[in-house]
């Protein structure tokens, strides 16, 4: 899938849509200015073998918000592991919040991800990520797999930030090390550009109110919070928090629901 806006007569408005497989792009309400677009997975998951490619480019001045319909399931693999690519372009005067809800992982998921930003000079960025593993609700926990989490990073056309988180085989026990998450169940990312002091002193200003584990990093202009809980609605909630001080913009109403 495919999907970029433009700016025209001071507000956000759609570009050139491609959709293809079972995703599909829903809009529910105009929002002035911007514009708020909802992800959809008619499958209901994502079976081993699965691939999804999402490219988002916002255009000059834009302002996007997307967010998912649900939580997304990603089911037992007998085999192949579900890949997941996505793109996103920012230009200058463009801001965008990439916002989906939870990712969760059933035991024997396997999973690899590769998220790819390229930030103009003058362009905004909210990106969070929030990774289940296991359903908590039905008493489950995710025992083996994979989870192999890619992030780059360019700004200007220069790369700023890469990272690659890597767990296979046993996931559990090595969710159950101090070292690695202590036993969490979630943990989430967030990053933020542009990141000013007087922000990131505001985020730090919540790191002692939030259940959720947390860790505040600041660099060349960009803040990256990592989050860490047993319960997974609680760590949603840190996270909220934290959103809310670093967007004027509301979250997407399905994060309420």
């Amino acid at each position: 899938m495919s999907f970029d806006v433009v700016h025209e007569d001071g507000v956000t408005r759609r570009g050139a849509l491609h959709e293809s497989g079972s995703l599909r792009l829903r809009f529910p309400s105009p929002e002035g200015e911007g514009l708020s677009a909802v992800l959809l997975n008619t499958a209901g998951g994502v079976a081993g073998g699965d691939r999804f490619d999402i490219a988002i480019t916002a255009g000059w001045g834009t302002q996007l918000t997307l967010t998912t319909a649900a939580a997304e399931k990603v089911y037992r693999a007998a085999d192949s592991a579900s890949e997941l690519s996505i793109a996103l372009k920012i230009a200058n005067g463009a801001k965008l919040a990439w916002l989906p809800q939870e990712t969760i992982l059933f035991d024997r998921a396997r999973l690899s991800r590769r998220i790819v930003v390229d930030l103009a000079e003058g362009a905004s960025l909210l990106l969070c990520e929030i990774t289940v593993f296991g359903r908590a609700a039905m008493g489950e926990t995710m025992r083996q797999g994979a989870f192999i989490d890619s992030w780059r990073v360019r700004r200007g056309g220069k790369l700023i930030f890469s990272e690659t988180v890597r767990l296979e085989g046993e996931v559990g026990d090595k969710l159950a090390r101090p070292a690695i998450a202590n036993g969490a169940a979630a943990i989430g990312t967030l990053l933020i550009a542009p990141a000013d002091e007087a922000l990131i002193r505001r985020l730090r200003q919540i790191l002692p109110l939030a259940p959720s584990e947390v860790g505040l990093s600041a660099w060349n202009g960009f803040a990256m919070a990592r989050f860490c809980a047993q319960d997974a609605a609680r760590l949603r909630a840190d996270i909220a928090a934290m959103l809310g001080q670093a967007s004027d913009a509301p979250l997407p109403r399905l994060w309420h629901s």
